[in-house]
């Protein structure tokens, strides 16, 4: 039996800004699910970064590593599902489903791409002990022998801090942000020896209701909604960031609000198995507050996690805080091949 055991990918601590100095190498982050795949002895195998198997969820990818890669490679990469010409979070989810028909059917019909940035193994020989820049030009090597493939991809990259930046500011790109690995240093199996940078977006937004906080009579998060085209008012998320000092006004200011139409179109659910009854319900406000927060990625119309609150709008009339905001999801393979082009 060939050995296919996990490899723990090198892991990254977030940090507010991107690197300055010589020495850089930027990558893009995607949105997806980060995956180690290994050949050796005729087989393949794909790892998540938890040491989970990630084979049986995605096996046209599978079936294209085996196919085109030679025997003793370890790549590092990203698996991306694209879905009418943009990358989806929620048909990448879809995918870990426990029934293999399920499975086959959607890898059919929702097939997976693998964008890779880093090769640990070549031939059979352990490259981690190289220098990055020496990693990447012979994974560059590997792909270009390979010719262009549809499942395959070669992330960019980019050395200008500058360049990076502006990958950060773009508006119309599905990065989750922006990686930065030392030229110099070595593979680092397991420990966090890279910096990532998250794309943080902006969005004003109703208050639609609120929840108390646990065990008191005081806010603990705000519910936020956007308009959608019919005029009906969609829960998309909350806040949760509300400084004490400004809890006892700020929960004065809304229970004067009370008792309005809260969310006309999508609602917030029900309560969770951590929820008390009381922080689980959820107050109804006359939609007349509009807050501005920040956020850093949205899935099905919703922001993905938690936001921060920014600031007050009392300058927005709230009809105006509508899904027009959210940025619109681009091709992420025109993303990458303009990308590439800037950089060189």
């Amino acid at each position: 039996m060939p050995d296919l055991s996990f490899i723990a990918p090198m892991e990254a601590k977030l940090a507010e800004r991107l690197p300055s100095g010589e020495g850089w190498q930027f990558e893009p982050k995607w949105d997806g699910f980060r995956a180690v795949a290994v050949r050796r002895g005729g087989e393949v195998a794909l790892w998540s970064k938890s040491g989970k198997t990630l084979g049986r969820y995605f096996p046209e990818v599978l079936a294209m590593l085996s196919e085109l890669i030679p025997d003793g490679t370890v790549l590092d990469g990203e698996l991306v599902v694209p879905v009418h010409g943009a990358a989806s979070f929620d048909a990448l989810q879809a995918r870990l489903h426990p029934a293999e028909s399920r499975v086959r059917k959607l890898a059919e019909a929702t097939p997976a791409l693998l964008v890779v940035f880093d090769l640990l193994e070549e031939g059979g020989s352990d490259l981690r002990s190289l220098p990055l820049r020496e990693r990447r030009r012979r994974l560059e090597a590997l792909l270009s022998t390979l010719g262009e493939q549809p499942g395959l991809r070669l992330s960019p990259y980019a050395h200008d801090a500058a360049e990076a930046q502006g990958w950060l500011e773009q508006t119309t790109t599905e990065l989750d942000g922006v990686i930065a690995k030392r030229l110099d240093e070595p593979y680092r199996s397991g420990e966090q020896a890279m910096i990532k940078v998250k794309r943080i977006r902006s969005a004003d937004c109703v208050v639609g209701g609120f929840r108390y906080g646990t065990g008191g009579n005081e806010v603990g998060s705000l519910l936020l909604g956007l308009y959608d085209d019919d005029g009906l008012l969609h829960h998309v998320g909350f806040t949760s960031g509300i400084a004490n000092a400004d809890k006892p006004e700020l929960t004065r200011r809304l229970e004067a609000l009370r008792g309005g139409s809260g969310f006309t179109g999508d609602a917030p659910g029900g309560p969770s198995r951590w929820s008390t009854e009381r922080s689980a319900e959820w107050v109804p406000l006359a939609p007349e507050l509009v807050v501005e927060v920040l956020y850093d990625q949205v899935t099905g119309r919703r922001f993905r996690h938690g936001t921060r609150l920014h600031r007050w709008r009392p300058d927005k009339a709230p009809r105006q805080c509508t899904f027009e905001q959210m940025a619109q999801p681009a091709d992420p393979d025109a993303v990458i091949g303009e990308i590439v082009g800037r950089a060189g």
